[in-house]
């Protein structure tokens, strides 16, 4: 196996508690490796697991696991686990994978995972709405399709992410969420190809030429996975096209460097809103 063999890689470093006496890695965390890029695998595919398996009315079970020991990695290597889905058959699903050191060939895997009724555990056929999401994330299409409108059109789904988000997670009391600015506001929210909304924000107007962006939410399990990003794209090209010169946001603290990465400066001093810092960004169109 070779790196262009895959389009998906998971980066992790090797940790002390992970190297045995030989001072190489213990020969069974390879399995928990592929297991963790397994996870990430799936963030990929835009699929928050627990609700897209609910939808899909089953869930995933392994058969078998198989390694093969090309070499060793070693305390703070850093190691890019691939994967790849070899072959979807009625039932099961075949998954080759293998961890790199570089272009280094360490370790090769097979992972095969049965679709089976939760309840029973019995093997059910695998959904078609699955069997072709696989197959266009491994032919390189795009898992996202963000969609911008007006609260009538959207408002249903970018309430359930910004509920889950902000009143179930953040503990914000839900009648301070809802504000009259949803009605004249541009909504963004990301789907998956389960038709599944996964995150949202929104666009106002705060001056003849200056855009706010707001309401920027994620689903939990889909953090870190540029969802977030391609939302505040879609919002800041939605402001440049209407002619605004600048847009501007209300950052909580913890993600000042999200949005700094994404070329917004700080401006001002901090603040608190509904009890969480806060910090004003812009960034200049």
């Amino acid at each position: 196996m070779k790196r262009q063999d895959f389009r998906f890689f998971h980066r992790l470093r090797v940790r002390w508690v992970e190297v045995d006496m030989q001072k190489i890695v213990f020969n069974a965390h390879y399995l928990m490796y592929f297991d963790t890029a397994m996870a990430d695998y799936w963030r990929a595919l835009a699929l928050p697991y627990e609700e897209a398996m609910l939808q899909l009315g089953g869930d995933l079970y392994v058969k078998k696991a198989s390694i093969e020991y090309h070499g060793s990695a070693h305390f703070d290597d850093r190691l890019d686990v691939a994967l790849t889905c070899a072959r979807v058959g009625k039932s099961s699903m075949v998954f080759s994978g293998a961890i790199f050191r570089g272009d280094e060939l360490l370790i090769t895997c097979e992972l095969i995972y049965v679709f089976a009724d939760p309840a029973s555990q019995t093997a059910k056929p695998v959904p078609d709405a699955l069997r072709s999401l696989l197959t266009c994330f491994e032919a390189g299409e795009a898992m996202l399709q963000i969609k911008t409108g007006g609260w009538a059109a959207l408002g249903t789904d970018a309430a359930k992410v910004r509920t889950a988000v902000f009143v179930q997670e953040q503990g914000i009391p839900l009648e301070m969420e809802w504000d009259e600015a949803d009605a004249t506001a541009v909504h963004a929210v990301a789907y998956n190809s389960l038709g599944q909304g996964i995150a949202t924000g929104r666009l106002l107007r705060h001056a003849s030429d200056v855009g706010k962006i707001g309401r920027m939410a994620v689903h939990r399990a889909l953090r870190g996975s540029h969802v977030g990003q391609s939302i505040l794209h879609t919002l800041m090209d939605a402001a440049q096209q209407r002619g605004d010169a600048e847009v501007m946001l209300y950052a909580q603290r913890s993600a000042e460097g999200f949005y700094q990465r994404l070329g917004f400066a700080p401006r001002g001093a901090p603040f608190d809103e509904v009890g969480i810092p806060h910090i004003e960004m812009f960034k200049a169109l």
